[in-house]
């Protein structure tokens, strides 16, 4: 297997995600205290994944079969998240994703992750567009998603889109 994968997240990946979930690099990103998100609210969508939430769907990263980060991306209109602005909700997919380890930072995997995460969902019947939400400073993730073909919907929010 000389490419990336992506497969789904199963129970025995929990631990190695919450370990990158911890990590400086990442948890900068998913710890986001003006909006009341902690690493433990991360966890707790990953634990109740198969219950309140289940339309979420976690993906683990692999590259030569090992795994180097995770991914999710969700229907935005199953989302309780209140403000998409102008995004139309149908059609419309949200992601999030990371590189857990160090060793894979920097050399192309964060992009190689999101153009295989729109790959599958834009093959999704409903799927018209897909968006990502990043902290304004995250600009090794502004330039992934720009090279995979996104653009700035929302500047104030981060927001970027695909869309077909």
């Amino acid at each position: 297997m000389a490419d990336l994968d992506l497969r789904p997240l199963e129970e025995k990946d929990v631990p190695l995600v919450e370990t990158w979930l911890h990590k400086n690099h990442v948890k900068r990103w998913y710890e986001i205290p003006h909006m009341g998100i902690t690493i433990d609210d991360w966890m707790t969508e990953i634990s109740e994944r198969n219950e309140e939430f289940s339309w979420l769907t976690y993906l683990i990263a692999t590259w030569q079969g090992q795994p180097i980060g995770m991914c999710q991306y969700y229907r935005c209109s199953d989302s309780d998240e209140e403000d998409f602005g102008t995004l139309p909700l149908a059609g419309s997919y949200g992601i999030d994703y990371l590189i857990g380890e160090e060793t894979y930072l920097a050399k192309g995997f964060g992009k190689k992750v999101i153009d295989q995460l729109v790959i599958r969902i834009m093959q999704l019947p409903d799927a018209q567009r897909v968006t990502a939400d990043i902290g304004p400073n995250n600009f090794a993730s502004r330039n992934a998603l720009l090279s995979c073909g996104f653009t700035l919907l929302d500047a104030e929010r981060g927001r970027y889109v695909f869309a077909k």
